[in-house]
């Protein structure tokens, strides 16, 4: 569903992404894992185009988007990868000024063209999903940082997205509140939603990821199932990285 091929990144003279070639199977969660610094963000950003890539090429389904230094890549080539993506962001992002269920109206409305009659039937029906839908008329200030994110969660996936990218979901969360996040993500890989995250949380991956990809200084070092990286991984890279981190946190 999801191919990257050969992603290099650029912010001047330093190289962030270094030849990446991935592919996401429709219906899989997959991790990006590994050091602060390493890329995973970036690459996720890359996915959806945030970021666009010094070079390389992303694909979603049918429609890809080839990065040549030098060729300016059209508005519509970006929308043609944005409009398939939805993206949950480490600091929820919430527009201050709007309720829960404003916030998730809001794309549907001003960018999707909606009526708001039909947004608020989505909106609802996706609050109720994430466990919000008591909350719909609540300001984020009056929302805890987990009732806000699973509030952002609604809102990516208000517009149906193919996959839905989440860059360090939990990460702004005590265990207790992660926990919330971690279990709407859940039942949302469950249902089959296709979904690239970027995080430090080995328990949120090993809970509920297919593929795991561990990233350092802007390569892929280690790709395998959750069971196989945390569990068996090949690479002295990653066993460290792994003990590190278990070391921390509770598997």
């Amino acid at each position: 569903m999801i191919t990257l091929t050969d992603i290099v990144k650029r912010f001047g003279e330093a190289t962030i992404l270094n030849g990446i070639s991935l592919s996401f199977p429709e219906g899989s969660v997959t991790a990006l894992v590994g050091p602060s610094g390493g890329g995973k963000s970036t690459l996720l950003r890359s996915i959806n185009l945030l970021e666009q890539p010094t070079s390389g090429a992303v694909q979603i389904g049918a429609d890809r988007v080839d990065f040549v230094p030098g060729r300016k890549v059209s508005f519509a080539e970006i929308q043609s990868i944005r409009g398939q993506t939805g993206m949950v962001f480490q600091n929820f992002q919430l527009f201050p000024h709007r309720t829960a269920i404003e916030n998730v109206m809001e794309g549907l409305i001003t960018v999707q063209k909606w009526s708001r009659e039909k947004a608020r039937a989505r909106a609802v029906e996706l609050l109720e999903k994430v466990g919000m839908g008591h909350k719909t008329d609540a300001w984020p200030a009056e929302l805890s940082g987990g009732q806000q994110q699973r509030v952002a969660i609604a809102r990516a996936l208000a517009p149906s997205p193919r996959v839905l990218l989440c860059d360090e979901p939990t990460s702004a969360l005590d265990p207790e509140l992660a926990g919330e996040v971690v279990d709407v993500l859940g039942k949302l890989a469950a249902e089959g939603t296709t979904m690239v995250m970027a995080t430090h949380d080995l328990r949120l991956a090993s809970k509920i990821a297919n593929q795991v990809v561990f990233l350092e200084a802007g390569q892929v070092v280690e790709t395998g199932t959750a069971d196989a990286i945390f569990g068996n991984p090949q690479r002295e890279r990653t066993k460290r990285f792994v003990s590190s981190i278990s070391a921390a946190q509770t598997l």
